[in-house]
């Protein structure tokens, strides 16, 4: 009855190591930019505030598919308007009418990133606000909320 312990236990260490190690070998090659990127407008659209400063690095406590969704974790990681995704320079309108279209508005590039990040920012903000006045002892700081306004994500350029 013992060695069949230690026969299973030895499988399943050997089912651990092995896929620990295929996927060490994926992350060896997956590069994750640490510096501050910047976002900015599609080629072809208006830019009628400055471009976006966003920190990558400060995000890293989220999981990539939060703001990557079509990323399965083993290809090279997709920017927001990659052809196909969030690639429209204008808010897609309602055929024969001048009417937005809600069904695919999120393919505009700025809808996209607006309700992702503001929407974020806005729930942390939310979640905070429901744990000060629980009145729970937290044993953490409360989450940093990022910007939700214009300004602070696009600032006034030096003119």
């Amino acid at each position: 009855m013992r060695g069949v312990g230690f026969v299973v236990l030895c499988v399943v260490l050997s089912v651990v190591v092995g896929v620990s190690l295929g996927v060490s070998e994926e992350l060896d090659e997956l590069c994750i930019p640490m510096n501050t990127l910047v976002l900015e407008p599609l080629s072809g659209a208006e830019q009628h505030r400055s471009s976006v400063q966003f920190p990558h690095a400060t995000h890293f406590n989220y999981v990539c598919q939060r703001c990557h969704h079509e990323w399965k974790g083993k290809t090279e990681v997709q920017t927001c308007t990659t052809s196909g995704c969030h690639d429209q320079v204008k808010t897609p309108k309602i055929e024969g009418t001048q009417e937005p279209s809600d069904a695919i508005a999120i393919k505009y590039y700025k809808k996209a990133y607006h309700e992702l990040c503001i929407g974020c920012h806005r729930d942390i903000k939310q979640k905070n606000k429901e744990l000060e006045f629980s009145n729970k002892t937290l044993k953490v700081e409360l989450a940093k909320t990022g910007p939700t306004g214009c300004v602070k994500c696009h600032p006034k350029q030096d003119e």
